[in-house]
């Protein structure tokens, strides 16, 4: 459980790893201990700009690059984070806190992703439009809309990067990253792992900084065509207005609150076991976590028990300790956050069925909770917890239960568990969401499409879908000349 093997992340600027050019750096503090571990550097406007104009270089150089050739490389990156898959996940597990093995499982998920990728842009296809005189050639060519600015948060360092970072290069476009400055060091892996693969110098950049100061240069610079952001509605929504007001073109992946229906004729036993994997998969700290759970009147207890029981059987401890399944929040911050959900939950009514308090005095654990009998006005209810919070109310008709999971703006996943066709069908046809995931949890596999509606962003960041924003389309028309 030592963090003898972290060591201090730089900026990576033109191919090099480098410090800010004032060497200041932030602190990055393990999740687990409390411990301080290692530094980050801080980029500054010198910084930006300098990456910028590698940004701009390699762009030239990559979108000149045949589309075999950048999937070559592309592959032998995921090759390397393969190779490198438990130097990696130890670095991930010590800045983020998550459990080992989920660390592992996100490096190899980011191998997957790059192979995807790298294959699908060999499969960029313009088209043959034909002409309403033979004299003439009418052509529709696609090509990489310019460098790329992305925005990321520390929940998934690596995996919260990849899908960007894949699908930007495997277009031919140049890739500048803000990376999470809590997790610095597993986006680093990332980053190496592809300048080890052969990509020109240029075509990639880490920075990393104080958001506000680091977006708004990058967002604003003539030079960056393509804005990408993962992270909470409210940023979210300032750096698309921001995007908006210089005429770039954005990608938001943001907040979820995401609804399950359990039905009456479901299976309760697999709805409790999976959405008990899928709620307190690191934490509860993912976007499309399981959060706000209704549950059929006739079956809610049964349900609600078998959820305590699973959630109770979790091992809480560091992530590097063997068969620990929760591990700590990010932050002091996520742990005050808890502590005022779960109070206000009880004054609205709700009873703490399991947890709903810290564990230990070291490190920021929180133990696996379930609500039940939440009301409407619960705080849970209405924001996304962000944490190991579990929130369970009933229904008694498949209507209502879909009115209240369209209630609120969010709109990224969501979960239903049911034997009926009927349902089914009624439940895909009327859910707001960019995901719903029938008996089963989340399987962001990245052939398919991932990303949400309304306050929850909107593009992909899967599937055939994720390429077209990083994509110019142009007609050619061609006319001959007797």
């Amino acid at each position: 459980m030592t963090s003898s093997h972290y060591t201090d992340t730089q900026l990576f600027i033109d191919g090099e790893w480098c410090p800010s050019l004032d060497r200041s750096t932030i602190e990055v503090t393990n999740p687990a201990t409390g411990e301080v571990i290692g530094t980050v550097a801080r980029a500054r406007h010198a910084d930006l700009e300098r990456a910028i104009v590698a940004a701009q270089s390699g762009f030239v150089r990559w979108k000149n690059t045949p589309a075999f050739e950048r999937a070559a490389a592309m592959r032998r990156a995921a090759s390397l984070l393969r190779d490198r898959l438990e130097s990696i996940a130890r670095l991930l597990t010590l800045e983020q806190g998550k459990p080992i093995t989920e660390a592992r499982i996100e490096v190899l998920s980011a191998a997957d992703i790059i192979e995807w990728f790298a294959d699908e842009g060999r499969r960029v296809y313009g088209r043959v439009v034909p002409p309403r005189t033979m004299w003439a050639q009418q052509l529709v060519l696609k090509e990489p809309v310019g460098p790329v600015a992305a925005f990321t948060p520390w929940n998934f360092p690596i995996n919260q990067i990849v899908r960007k970072l894949s699908a930007a290069l495997t277009t031919g476009c140049s890739f500048l990253v803000k990376a999470p400055e809590e997790t610095p060091a597993a986006p680093a892996a990332l980053i190496k792992a592809f300048a080890d693969a052969g990509v020109p110098a240029g075509v990639l950049g880490l920075v990393f900084g104080d958001p506000a100061e680091v977006s708004s240069y990058l967002i604003t610079h003539p030079a960056i065509r393509k804005v990408t952001f993962t992270g909470s509605t409210v940023v979210g929504k300032q750096l698309a207005a921001l995007a908006g007001q210089h005429m770039k073109r954005v990608t938001m992946e943001l907040g979820g609150h995401a609804p399950v229906i359990v039905a009456d004729d479901a299976d309760v036993d697999l709805a409790a076991r999976v959405m008990c994997a899928a709620k307190f998969r690191n934490a509860g700290q993912v976007c499309i976590s399981p959060t706000r759970f209704l549950v059929h009147d006739s079956i809610r207890d049964a349900f609600a028990n078998a959820l305590v029981s699973h959630a109770q059987a979790l091992k809480v401890g560091h992530g590097l300790e063997e068969g620990t399944q929760l591990g700590p929040l990010a932050n002091e911050r996520r742990l005050q956050a808890m502590r005022d959900i779960v109070r206000n939950a009880r004054e609205c009514g709700a009873t703490v069925a399991t947890g709903g308090e810290r564990v230990g005095s070291t490190g920021n654990f929180f133990a696996a909770t379930v609500l039940t009998d939440v009301p409407l006005d619960a705080d849970v209810f209405n924001n996304e917890p962000f944490g190991p919070i579990a929130a369970i109310r009933g229904f008694t008709n498949l209507e209502d239960a879909i009115n209240e999971a369209n209630r609120l703006p969010f709109g990224l996943a969501s979960y239903a568990f049911t034997r009926s066709v009927r349902n089914v069908h009624v439940l895909s046809h009327r859910m707001h969401a960019g995901m719903l995931w029938i008996n089963q949890a989340a399987t962001a596999w990245p052939e398919l499409p991932f990303g949400g509606v309304r306050d929850s962003g909107y593009g992909s960041e899967g599937g055939p879908e994720a390429l077209e924003p990083y994509l110019a389309v142009k007609t050619v028309s061609v006319s001959a000349i007797e």
